[in-house]
């Protein structure tokens, strides 16, 4: 009798393609898949993420036993779970008479790690679902000085000939980013993202959810993501049709009674492996060369894909297990209640907060430019930032949301992903949304209690970082500005901001 091997099949990689897969032999091998309580409790994620994965792993694995592989499943609620990956890997291989583990390699170091540690022989194989290898990644990004992803966004441009002409960019230019700023008005036409009505299957999963993990930040519903590889690929469908002509023009912009405006929502099921991210891309380009989209918007959003995505997966293996921990400005305030729907007088963080609670989602501007820009502004130490991100949103894996938040938002890397912190005062979240009309602070005022806090903790941020920051080439004229004022009035600036940041600590609603 031949002895049958494992093949673990984890929730964020609910491909058919997988490399696992294609290495295993349906005939012999037995695939495990585990709800665990390692995974849903190593933060504590959004009931709907948590919902999504368990729906799309039971759904995913109907389809592996529909297709004639035998499958190995455990439920969150079984009695004899475990509770960890390990751990059911070792109770599936015992009960078979199993040794060896076939697994495509985890996109978290913990997991990467777990598995390593095994009395088990576990072949780890490399994750072919990205367009770029790590050894590719590590190959141009060997030698350079600053790896800028601009650079290797041209690099997977050439690879894959997306929106390329011969060896030129469509259009004559590699980046598009300049036309796609502009804010956004109430548009009762606008189209939303697709929205799936649960079946069977998603119900149940949503009754145990809701049993198990009422206490976590987030509304569990309505639900209406995909759970299907077909239903993924109707939302990129209904995207493409419906929401990418606009999705370049406003990519930035924020209002309060729109929640998507014309992001695809399309990221939870590209990494989980339900989409292919070149698959995606593809459809893209062809709705641009058969002249339905602008070209800004094509090229904006294959930049994300090919350009941010795989760069920021680059940056997490590079940098290994420790990247999580960097703390480049000593940054030690703690989260404020607030980032866990604690009551706050800003608009902006009000409505971006709220809509993470309820939704799961908030799109990068939301992310970058209000959440996290005020976390950086205000001092707060970037583990409880990285965590909180890592927690609340439903397409957030630590190897893509770890770059962004540890790197790109909190510069808590020293400045390996971005040249120059993302901080910005009010007139940047003023300019780009609809959040300050109605706010309770002014975002006009520079000063006083009722100013705006982004606009004070801008300057206190710089003022504290000044012998860092002073010689950034890209930030000399943002001191040369502070230098201008009138010292009283700088004075007023740095105690107004002070003043704020104490009623923060000291638990009052600002």
């Amino acid at each position: 009798m031949v002895t049958p091997r494992l093949v673990l099949i984890l929730g964020d990689q609910l491909s058919e393609d997988l490399s696992a897969l294609a290495t295993a032999d349906k005939t012999r091998d037995i695939v495990v898949m585990a709800e665990v309580d390692g995974e849903t409790g190593y933060v504590p994620h959004h009931p709907k993420k948590i919902a999504l994965v368990l729906s799309a792993m039971r759904h995913f694995a109907a389809g592996l036993e529909a297709d004639g592989w035998t499958v190995a499943y455990s439920r969150l609620d079984d009695p004899d779970n475990s509770g960890t990956i390990p751990g059911e890997l070792l109770r599936r291989a015992d009960a078979l008479g199993a040794s060896d583990v076939i697994v495509t390699r985890p996109g978290e170091w913990r997991l990467i790690e777990a598995l390593e540690d095994m009395p088990l022989k576990v072949r780890q194989l490399a994750d072919d679902r990205f367009i770029a290898s790590l050894a590719e990644f590590d190959a141009w990004a060997e030698g350079r000085k600053e790896l800028r992803m601009e650079y290797f966004y041209r690099l997977m441009r050439r690879k894959t000939g997306l929106m390329m002409d011969g060896d030129d960019p469509a259009g004559g230019k590699w980046n598009y980013d300049h036309d796609n700023r502009k804010r956004a008005k109430a548009d009762l036409l606008r189209s939303a993202p697709m929205q799936f009505t649960p079946d069977d299957v998603t119900e149940e999963v949503l009754a145990l959810v809701e049993a198990r993990f009422s206490d976590n930040f987030g509304a569990l519903r309505p639900f209406h993501f995909a759970v299907t590889r077909g239903q993924a690929l109707r939302a990129l469908d209904h995207f493409v049709r419906n929401l990418l002509e606009g999705f370049g023009d406003y990519q930035d912009a924020m209002l309060r009674d729109d929640r998507f405006l014309h992001h695809s929502l399309l990221s939870p099921y590209i990494n989980l492996g339900l989409l292919n991210p070149l698959e995606v891309c593809q459809r893209i380009e062809a709705a641009w060369r058969e002249g339905h989209v602008p070209i800004n918007a094509a090229e904006g959003f294959i930049r994300q894909i090919i350009g941010w995505r795989e760069y920021m997966r680059g940056i997490y293996f590079r940098e290994g297990p420790d990247y999580t921990g960097r703390n480049a400005l000593n940054h030690d305030r703690a989260l404020p209640w607030m980032y866990w729907g604690g009551e706050t007088r800003m608009n902006c963080m009000a409505h971006s907060i709220g809509q993470t609670r309820e939704e799961a989602y908030a799109h990068h501007i939301q992310r970058l430019m209000v959440t996290g820009n005020f976390a950086l502004l205000a001092g707060i130490a970037p583990r409880e930032v990285h965590e909180w991100y890592l927690a609340v949103y439903i397409d957030a894996y630590e190897w893509v949301e770890a770059p962004n938040v540890i790197g790109m938002s909190q510069w808590a890397d020293g400045g390996m992903i971005a040249s120059k912190p993302y901080v910005s005062s009010g007139n940047y979240i003023n300019k780009m949304s609809d959040y300050c009309g109605d706010c309770a602070y002014s975002v006009k005022d520079k000063t006083g209690e009722q100013s705006c806090p982004f606009n004070t903790l801008y300057w206190h941020f710089l003022d504290r970082h000044r012998e860092r920051f002073q010689g950034n080439h890209r930030m000399g004229m943002i001191y040369r500005t502070w230098d201008k004022m009138d010292e009283a009035r700088r004075a007023e600036v740095l105690e107004t901001a002070s003043n704020f940041l104490g009623r923060m600590d000291a638990g009052e609603v600002v």
